[in-house]
């Protein structure tokens, strides 16, 4: 399968859907679609006619979202070029996580390993019914490489996120969604359509706004309250001067709907 292949791109009405397109090996990770993703991210961040982006996996064959890094393509592999692979796609998902739009993971099924890294990388995460997700890696003696062992407990809280680590548990969507993983769970042919419903409200908004909202809860999360409130201020004044912030003043003195630019 070519490199152009791996990974899919649809853009509709301002929203990005990129889908991991590698059904035969469950959408997991080697270091081409890796690559391929990289080089996609770096693009979407400067690509003002991408509001919102939407990740999922390809549906071909088993629902998987990915079941994490490509273990035969890992066994061939020398320790040292082990630490390159885990080194590109821990940088990867923080780069998916610092992006300046929102992100939305469709967990349409498996995510293992790798692939909930991924989806806990991104700012909203839905689940079919039907997914199983989990960090297993410590069953096979190593730990989660990709930020799975910061992101995770910060998402379902320390304790939750030992157990789950600690015993390689996988659990279901609708566990994750009673433990905070997940915000909804839907049916599978719903998934992609009610991620696009929640991306669409979103992309009706002001990019910069987006931007700097995402900026300060993520930087604001690390800090003090009172160092918070100072990077939300900041965020904010970037704000002011924008065209976007004018049009949406005038569109609600004018009854309409605001049409935001970037600007």
């Amino acid at each position: 399968m070519g490199e152009e292949k791996v990974l899919l791109r649809d853009v509709k009405d301002g929203v990005l859907t990129l889908t991991i397109n590698r059904p035969g090996a469950l959408n997991c990770f080697n270091m081409s679609l890796l690559e391929v993703f990289g080089r996609t991210v770096a693009e979407i961040a400067f690509d003002a006619g991408v509001k919102v982006v939407i990740i999922t996996g390809s549906t071909e064959g088993k629902n998987a979202f990915s079941t994490g890094a490509d273990l035969k393509e890992r066994a061939g592999m020398s320790p040292d070029q082990v630490r390159l692979y885990i080194q590109t796609i821990r940088n990867l998902f923080t780069a998916v996580e610092e992006l300046p739009k929102p992100v939305i993971a469709a967990v349409n099924g498996y995510a293992f390993g790798g692939g909930l890294e991924l989806a806990l990388a991104c700012d909203i995460r839905l689940a079919a019914k039907t997914a199983i997700v989990g960090l297993t890696e410590t069953s096979l003696a190593i730990i989660p490489g990709a930020g799975g062992t910061q992101r995770l407990p910060r998402v379902v809280g320390m304790a939750r996120a030992k157990e789950m680590i600690f015993r390689a548990r996988r659990i279901t969507a609708d566990e994750g969604l009673q433990i905070g993983l997940f915000i909804e769970a839907v049916e599978q042919d719903a998934l992609l359509d009610r991620a696009r419903e929640i991306a669409l409200e979103i992309a009706a908004n002001g990019p910069v706004a987006l931007a700097q909202a995402k900026y300060a809860m993520n930087k604001g999360m690390e800090v003090s309250l009172p160092v918070g409130l100072a990077i939300e201020s900041n965020a904010y004044a970037v704000t002011i001067p924008t065209k976007d912030r004018t049009e949406g003043l005038t569109a609600f003195r004018e009854k309409r709907k605001p049409v935001y630019t970037g600007e």
